[in-house]
């Protein structure tokens, strides 16, 4: 009963030889951009718990392989191979960090409210006045080029008014 009234929702009524289509439901986005923000953070705290499963799991077996067999004379120290084991070490400090960046990143984004490349670049273009101000790229382009212009003859005042005190204390001590 109630798969017949679903279905009877999602299905247009025909009219005339037409075919049945279904309606496709908005997405709520009130519900659906959180949900989206928190993945990367939630898959990046996955990635760290695995990640952290695998280093106990390595920490336990070699304290297991360095404790000596019954028998075994324990004034001997087990031989061990560096390179192998600088190798597992590297990997392993590779996945831990790069499961801490996805946490880092994930939880950045939600932070600023950033849900996709889109909202993104708006913040990005916003920030630099390019958005919403009325400006286009090429104003704010030459506007920067005044800036760097205006700086760069500070210090091109500054460096000759240097260059011309020390002639003149060279002067004043000959």
């Amino acid at each position: 009963m109630a798969f017949a009234q679903r279905e009877a929702r999602t299905m247009e009524r025909p009219a005339g030889d037409t075919i049945p289509q279904p309606i496709e439901d908005q997405p709520r986005l009130g519900i659906d951009r959180p949900r989206r923000q928190l993945g990367l953070f939630l898959a990046g705290a996955g990635f760290f718990a695995l990640s952290a499963l695998i280093t106990r799991r390595s920490l336990v077996r070699r304290y297991k392989a360095s404790i000596p067999a019954f028998y075994q004379p324990n004034n001997r120290p087990n031989s061990a191979n560096g390179a192998t084991d600088a190798l597992e070490a590297l990997n392993i400090a590779t996945i831990n960090v790069t499961s801490l960046a996805m946490m880092l990143t994930g939880s950045m984004l939600y932070v600023f409210d950033i849900a996709s490349l889109a909202d993104l670049r708006r913040k990005i273009r916003g920030g630099l006045g390019v958005d919403g101000t009325g400006r286009t790229e090429n104003e704010a382009q030459e506007e920067f080029e005044e800036w760097l212009a205006s700086v760069l003859a500070r210090k091109s005042k500054k460096e000759n008014w240097a260059r011309e005190a020390q002639q003149d204390s060279q002067e004043k001590t000959d």
